[in-house]
């Protein structure tokens, strides 16, 4: 009887239980990527886009030039700029 109204104590008292911690915090710092060398444009596509490279004036075929900027990041190299 003595043990099962320990039993019975020592659930209901706080503080009698240890909770696992959920997250353990750790001192390594969070790194983020610095951009390095570019910045931002908008596009004709309506977005803005970061590029590393030169705007550049590209000829069109109907002879008008083209404000593009180069080595955008993606996969695209070259993409048409907003006026």
């Amino acid at each position: 009887m003595k043990a099962l109204a320990v039993l019975f104590l020592s659930l209901t008292v706080p503080g009698a239980h240890s909770i696992p911690a959920l997250h353990r915090a750790t001192n390594q710092p969070v790194t983020k990527t610095a951009h390095k060398g570019g910045c931002w444009y908008f596009a004709k596509s309506g977005h803005a886009v970061y590029c590393y490279g030169p705007v550049r004036l590209i000829p069109q075929a109907d002879g008008d030039l083209e404000r593009v900027a180069t080595f955008c990041q993606g996969d695209r190299p070259m993409v048409p700029l907003q006026d």
